[in-house]
């Protein structure tokens, strides 16, 4: 079952990476044209910069939550690496608890954020609505919880980034 849940994990880690991926690249499609129909045909175009905001909202929530199952996060190990024993797998579990407890806030009030503002609409990109803009931190918020408990229930309490992840991620 461990093993079945973690292959989940994955899929859905590989999915936040598409995802992520894909907002960056209309991003960069984007902006060029808010630019290009400033600057070139004299009218400014409304949707290329809040777009790009509400992107940016998306792949930092779940980038947020690919580079937490990496470990590729900032994190403090003084206490946990002068540790060992029962008493290190206890700040282990100590730290993904408050992680996870921290998150399911996030889940929950981020939920309630986006059902009382999904009927409103963005001042400058009214077919989306801000539920829509804030629908990233609940989503997020989720998908690290689901990664605690997968740290919790195979017990790589404290991962380190792989070198060919840090690698593939320094030359891409």
């Amino acid at each position: 079952m461990i093993a079945a849940y973690v292959r989940a994990m994955d899929v859905l880690q590989r999915v936040c990476l598409v995802l992520a991926g894909a907002c960056v690249v209309v991003i960069t499609l984007i902006i060029p044209w808010g630019v290009f129909t400033r600057y070139v045909l004299g009218y400014g175009s409304s949707w290329p910069e809040p777009m790009s905001v509400l992107l940016m909202i998306w792949f930092s929530c779940l980038s947020a939550a690919v580079c937490y199952r990496e470990g590729l996060h900032i994190s403090v190990q003084l206490v946990s690496s002068l540790l060992s024993g029962w008493k290190r797998t206890a700040i282990g579990w100590l730290i993904e608890v408050l992680v996870g407890a921290t998150n399911l806030f996030l889940l929950i009030y981020g939920t309630r954020l986006v059902m009382i503002t999904w009927y409103q609409g963005i001042a400058d990109f009214q077919v989306v609505s801000v539920g829509v803009s804030y629908l990233p931190v609940p989503l997020g918020g989720g998908i690290v919880v689901l990664f605690v408990i997968e740290r919790l229930l195979t017990g790589r309490l404290f991962p380190q980034p792989s070198d060919t992840m840090a690698s593939t991620i320094s030359t891409e």
